[in-house]
Parts: C-alpha cells; sequence; structure tokens
C-alpha cells in the first residue's frame, strides 16, 4: 500500500479546484471565475489500485488587505508543510511571473522530503509555443517535474496523476477506498449556496458573503448568507426574491431528493475585518 499529502497552492483563480476536482473524479471544492473562491483548506482522495492521494486544496495565496485574507493566506500556507508533493499551480494564459515566484518564496517546505511539481492549467487556450515559452520561465523554481495542463479538457491529467502516484512512498491509506473528500454535508451544502452566489452577484459583493447551515433536521436544512452591509441584503434577495429563488433551486437540485432548503440573508457589518468573526464563521 502507498499513500501520500498532495498539496495545490497558487495564485487566486489559476484552477487549482478545477484541477483537483478533475483528478478526483468528483466535485470536492467549488469553483468560479472569481478569485478566493476557496477558502478553507479542502481534502479530495483519489485511488488507483493500492495508492491513495489526499489532495489539499488550498486557498489561493495573496497580498491580504484584511482579516479574512490574512487567514486564508495561512491556511494556504499551513497546508504546504510535511506533505509529499507541493503542486505549485500558474495560469498558462496569464504566463509565469513575479506573482507565480512570490508564492514559491512564501511556502514553506523541505525540498529533501518534498517534491516540486510545476502546472501550467488552462493549456487549452494557450498556443503551444507560448505554453513551452511559459514553463520553460518556470524553471527558474528548480521544481522536479513540470506539466502543461487544462483541468477542462483533460488535456495532460494523465500524466500528471500518473506521475504523482509514482510519487508516493509506502504508507497505510488516511480514509477508506470508497472516500472522495472530507468535507461534511453541512459544510458542503453552505458551499454550494456560496458557489451560486458567486456565478450570480457581481462587483466586490462575492467577497462580503460568508455562508453557514445553522439547522439540520432531514429533509429540513437553513443556512444563513452573512453579507457586510444593510444595502447589500437586497442585493443578495433579488427583485422579488428572484434571485435567492434561484439559488435556491439550483442548491436543491446538487441536494439528495425531498430536501427542503431555507435561505436568510443577514448583516454582521464588515464581518471579513473582524478576526474574531471570521474565525467564528469556520476560516
Amino acid at each position: 500500500m502507498r499513500s501520500g499529502l498532495v498539496a495545490v497552492v497558487g495564485r487566486p483563480n489559476v484552477g487549482k479546484s478545477s484541477l483537483v476536482n478533475a483528478i478526483v473524479g468528483k466535485k470536492v471544492s467549488i469553483v468560479s471565475d472569481k478569485p478566493q473562491t476557496t477558502r478553507r483548506r479542502i481534502h479530495g482522495v483519489a485511488m488507483r489500485d493500492d495508492a491513495q492521494i489526499v489532495f489539499v486544496d488550498t486557498p489561493g495565496l495573496h497580498k491580504p488587505v484584511t482579516a479574512l485574507g490574512e487567514r486564508v493566506n495561512a491556511t494556504a500556507m499551513a497546508s504546504a508543510v510535511d506533505v509529499d508533493v507541493l503542486v505549485l499551480v500558474f495560469d498558462a494564459e496569464s504566463g509565469f511571473g513575479k506573482g507565480d515566484e512570490w508564492v514559491a518564496a512564501n511556502v514553506s517546505m523541505d525540498r529533501s522530503a518534498t517534491k516540486l511539481f510545476v502546472v501550467a492549467n488552462k493549456c487549452d487556450a494557450v498556443a503551444p509555443q507560448r505554453i513551452l515559452s511559459e514553463l520553460s520561465r518556470s524553471t527558474i523554481l528548480d521544481a522536479d517535474e513540470y506539466f502543461p495542463v487544462s483541468a477542462r479538457t483533460r488535456k495532460g491529467l494523465d500524466e500528471l496523476s500518473a506521475a504523482l502516484f509514482g510519487a508516493l512512498p509506502e504508507g497505510p491509506w488516511y480514509y477508506p477506498a470508497d472516500a472522495t473528500g472530507d468535507v461534511s454535508d453541512e459544510e458542503w451544502v453552505a458551499e454550494l449556496v456560496r458557489e451560486e452566489l458567486l456565478r450570480l452577484t457581481r462587483d466586490e459583493l462575492p467577497y462580503s458573503i460568508a455562508t453557514r447551515v445553522t439547522e439540520w433536521e432531514w429533509p429540513r436544512v437553513r443556512c444563513e448568507i452573512i453579507v457586510e452591509r444593510e444595502s447589500q441584503k437586497g442585493m443578495v434577495i433579488g427583485r422579488g426574491g428572484s434571485l435567492l429563488k434561484e439559488v435556491g433551486e439550483s442548491v436543491r437540485r446538487q441536494m439528495d431528493p425531498g430536501a427542503y432548503l431555507e435561505l436568510r440573508v443577514v448583516v454582521d457589518k464588515d464581518w471579513q475585518r473582524k478576526p474574531g468573526r471570521v474565525e467564528r464563521l469556520g476560516y
């Protein structure tokens, strides 16, 4: 038996969660086109024969300006400690740059014990010569392996997966053979609600939203949507409750049949700038 921890790090919105979901073969992290979608450390489990990878999907590393930003940065950095492989992902469309170098410099790793893989994601939208050029620029990191992939089309994922499984040491599995992740039902529903709000809201509003399940008496589930200002409450509810209704309908389709989902919007002024409140919300 072989097993190992693989931490996936990178700047916001480079496709880390999409990459983990694609290799695991199941949606274990929510995704959106907005930065800072992932706020917690999430484990995704991939199996092959006698080997088990536990992926650690981390928040995007960035220069924080709020207590929430500081907390998610700390989560990402702590997640990269004592892993077998560190996968640094960059966006092939944007190219490898100073921000990616900053991520590598701010993640602590023991190169004698941890392999470093660099992954250029979103390669389906980039010309081959450009991909080669950007990967060449990333060799400044002196990684063990370099991979061009597309999480969306799965191009290059077989090669990346094979290399990851091949890097695992001998050891017992961390999770049962049928496990795919470690997120509880309550946490998953809250994340699905936030994912839909990320999809439907605009401008700065997504960063002011937090979600949490406050009641789980199946089939009745109540989820709170926390915003920072009274004016944002109406934006989340929508005209005549239209936006909130759309969120609820979409999330219910992803839950077990018969679920009754109640959504409630509350205001907690400037919550993401208050360290204590950020912690109480589970970040």
